[in-house]
């Protein structure tokens, strides 16, 4: 039985979750309650409304959470840039990051049509 584990979008979405969580444990102690908690909390949003729409019994559903995770790659985009303006990350980790979320979107918009295809 394939599931969620399965899904290259889903390994590469636990991928940047890990990479996030390490870029992240260097910003300054005061974000730890603030911007910190929302990249992370956004990151970890993206594999898991993959595989809770994975988990799904019907394309509309799985579709549902795809655009929740395509939302959540949206809002940490936004906090990323929050995070370079304020000198937390330098500009060439920020576009290496913001790269690997452009990727992820591609590939969960791919899924998305992937499944609009199969009705």
């Amino acid at each position: 039985m394939r599931t969620h584990k399965d899904l290259k979008v889903w390994n590469k979405a636990i991928e940047y979750v890990t990479r996030l969580y390490k870029c992240t444990s260097i910003f300054p102690k005061e974000e730890l309650y603030g911007l910190t908690t929302q990249i992370r909390r956004a990151s970890v949003s993206v594999p898991s409304n993959i595989a809770e729409g994975a988990a799904r019994t019907s394309n509309k559903e799985f579709m549902h959470f795809l655009f929740i995770a395509i939302g959540s790659l949206s809002e940490l985009e936004t906090q990323l840039i929050i995070a370079k303006n304020l000198g937390y990350i330098n500009e060439a980790l920020f576009d290496e990051i913001v790269s690997e979320n452009e990727e992820l979107a591609k590939m969960i918009h791919g899924l998305i049509n992937f499944r609009k295809r199969q009705r």
